[in-house]
């Protein structure tokens, strides 16, 4: 299974869901929380992905995106093949 990394903050209901739908197809998260400093995990991910807001996936070397971009393919079916590879 793909290795699933999670940029988190906390009491962030968006993250609660991603990593319940990645549980439910059996993932193995690596989850990064921004405890500490949201908005410097914010640059961080502006720089790194393009996007700010949390969660930010990425399955294997692949960012998906957010917790609408993880909806869609988990409807699509394209999820399940990602965490496959």
């Amino acid at each position: 299974m793909a290795p699933v990394t999670l940029y988190t903050k906390p009491m962030c209901p968006h993250c609660f869901r991603a990593r319940r739908r990645l549980r439910r197809h059996g993932a193995v998260i690596h989850e990064i929380g921004a405890a500490d400093d949201v908005a410097g995990m914010r640059a961080q991910l502006r720089d790194r992905f393009g996007a700010d807001t949390f969660p930010q996936i990425v399955i294997g070397e692949h960012h998906i995106g957010g917790a609408d971009d993880l909806v869609r393919l988990d409807r699509s079916g394209e999820l399940a093949r990602r965490l496959a590879a």
